[in-house]
């Protein structure tokens, strides 16, 4: 199944440099506090991909990793602020270190690239991974003696300036592992491997994860020990306290189980700051806390009506209860990448379409809490009318750029992909014959922020009529591979979700060209109700394969259902001789 992407987006350098000078000069700026701390953070996060783009360069341009004087520049600012980080963590958000003008200048006058290519980092969007985790880790452990530290690109190499700066490392590198998800092998110079071998004292390898199989980890062990190098001195620093996954292999599996593995948690930080103490300025001192993360939400549901849910990849969200009201703070994602959705949130509220968002702390969206029924959409020619005003204004307010999705054709091969798994290969050709007789010579896709969420349990009914949209925000920036797309694919969507017949989707289609000023293409939405159950029948297949037993019957009949309309639409169609 195809499901998963890593997104990735083309910047400048330089325009990068002059973004993350003005966002320090915001934090030195500042007062003391949780807000100076949330810049200093973005500012690392920046710092970080542009570190990780200039390293990647490189390794695209010589086929292997090797240290640079570019690298070692872009580090060293990166240690700087990694150390900031740490002083402000420590002291409670009081310090901010020393200013780092040095090191940013030094970079500027490095040579650069005209444009280097930024991952998303996965952690800091998706995942409540904190910074302040691998600070914590890395103190906590009893290193003998600093360690030289590998950080596995992308979100590895900041990660691994976090623990280089608690730990005084001398050496911090970055590498690649590249290949099969399951089976990452490393290209290293002769030089790297040479500056390995050399050294004499532990090893830190750092990154989120691990994921499926762990093989970018096992990779970059798998070269120390054919180095020489101990298996007692190597130290993993991942992301969680988890084993491997399922695809790992046995000699990953087994140095994992023995390894010592440092880590900090999500409970592990906020024993230290509370959770409650981030928005009391907003909501009043918090009473009560509630767990919503993990499908949790759906408890004061009756059972029987609970919609189907991805425990694992749901985002950490809290009910806040206070005097002034209840309050929900879901995880957005740190830095820019929280900031833009929490205006995405803004304009969305102000439109009327959800409900209202206070602020962003600490990667958290504060929004108010609206009591409601989930799924009352109401009347249906009614409910229509309201899905065009929303789905227009999301096509008129969110534009993106094309890098921020999956083009046409990937998305085409996704769904002859998906169908030949769930169907079999003769469905898959069929569908494939009938993507194909779209003609898109005169198509222009224009993406936008898609809600990409439309499922009819997103929708709440307040008691005083309001139907409101809720999880509004993420799923244009999610860890797919859809990403942000043409506003059919929301139209798609809801033909889907709502099984909406043609007369009605004709309407719904009429409206938003009449509000957003823009045609949605037959063609391409033709091609969009094919990807779009495509997608979903792989996405809750991968849900149900790692779904509590529990659960899975539940996602099942949601993911047959996304197959059925596959096989209709390959039965609609006559195949070709």
């Amino acid at each position: 199944m195809l499901v998963y992407g890593d997104r990735r987006r083309t910047q400048r350098p330089r325009t990068l440099l002059r973004a993350l000078t003005a966002s320090l000069r915001a934090a030195e700026a500042a007062p003391h506090g949780l807000a100076r701390h949330d810049l200093l953070t973005s500012a690392f996060v920046e710092a970080a991909g542009l570190a990780q783009g200039l390293a990647d360069a490189e390794f695209e341009a010589k086929g292997f990793d090797e240290p640079s004087p570019a690298q070692d520049t872009a580090m060293a600012l990166l240690l700087a602020l990694a150390r900031k980080l740490a002083a402000s963590w420590a002291s409670g958000f009081a310090a901010a270190g020393p200013p780092v003008a040095p090191e940013l200048m030094a970079l500027a006058l490095t040579g650069l690239p005209e444009t280097v290519s930024i991952r998303t980092p996965e952690g800091y969007a998706f995942y409540a991974l904190y910074p302040e985790a691998y600070l914590k880790a890395a103190a906590g452990h009893p290193w003998r003696t600093p360690p030289l530290v590998i950080g596995l690109r992308g979100i590895g190499l900041g990660l691994a300036a976090l623990v280089g700066a608690v730990t005084n490392a001398r050496t911090i590198i970055s590498v690649r592992p590249s290949g099969h998800p399951f089976r990452r092998e490393l290209r290293t110079s002769e030089g790297l491997r040479d500056t390995l071998a050399a050294h004499d004292g532990p090893f830190a390898i750092v990154d989120e994860g691990p994921g499926l199989s762990g093989s970018s980890f096992g990779a970059v062990a798998d070269l120390l020990e054919d180095l020489g190098v101990a298996a007692e001195r190597i130290v993993f620093l991942p992301g969680h306290a988890g084993d491997l996954g399922p695809q790992a292999s046995d000699r990953h599996r087994e140095r994992w189980a023995r390894a010592a593995r440092p880590t900090a948690s999500f409970a592990d930080l906020t024993a230290d700051v509370p959770l409650e103490d981030w928005f009391t300025d907003l909501t009043g001192p918090i009473s009560a806390v509630e767990d919503l993360s993990g499908a949790a939400w759906r408890a004061a549901l009756p059972r029987e009506t609970w919609p189907p849910a991805h425990a694992g990849q749901e985002r950490l969200k809290f009910r806040l209860h206070t005097a002034s009201g209840v309050w929900l703070a879901k995880f957005a994602g740190l830095g820019d990448i929280g900031e833009q959705k929490l205006a995405r949130a803004q304009a969305l509220h102000k439109a009327g379409f959800t409900p209202e968002p206070l602020a962003l702390r600490r990667g958290f969206l504060l929004e108010r809490w609206e009591p409601g029924t989930p799924g009352a959409v109401g009347e249906r020619e009614a409910f229509v009318d309201h899905l065009a005003r929303y789905l227009a204004f999301r096509a008129a307010s969110f534009p993106a750029d094309a890098d921020e999705g999956a083009d046409v054709t990937a998305l085409i091969e996704m769904a002859r992909v998906n169908a030949q798994e769930r169907l079999g290969a003769d469905a898959a050709e069929v569908i494939a014959a009938r993507l194909a007789a779209q003609d898109l010579t005169e198509v222009q896709a224009r993406p936008v922020h898609i809600d990409g969420r439309l499922h009819a349990w997103e929708w709440l009914r307040t008691p005083d009529g309001l139907l409101l949209k809720t999880d509004a925000v993420d799923h244009s920036e999610a860890h797919d591979l859809v990403g942000c797309q043409d506003v059919a694919w929301d139209v798609a969507g809801a033909v889907t979700e709502f099984d909406l017949d043609a007369e009605e989707t004709g309407r719904l289609c009429e409206r938003i060209e009449a509000a957003a000023g823009r045609r949605v293409d037959p063609a391409l939405l033709e091609i969009m109700k094919v990807c779009y159950p495509a997608f979903q029948a792989g996405l809750w297949r991968f849900a149900e394969d790692a779904a509590a037993e529990e659960e899975r019957p539940r996602i099942a009949a949601h993911a047959a259902r996304y197959a059925r309309r596959l096989a209709d639409l390959a039965a609609s169609v006559e195949s070709p001789d």
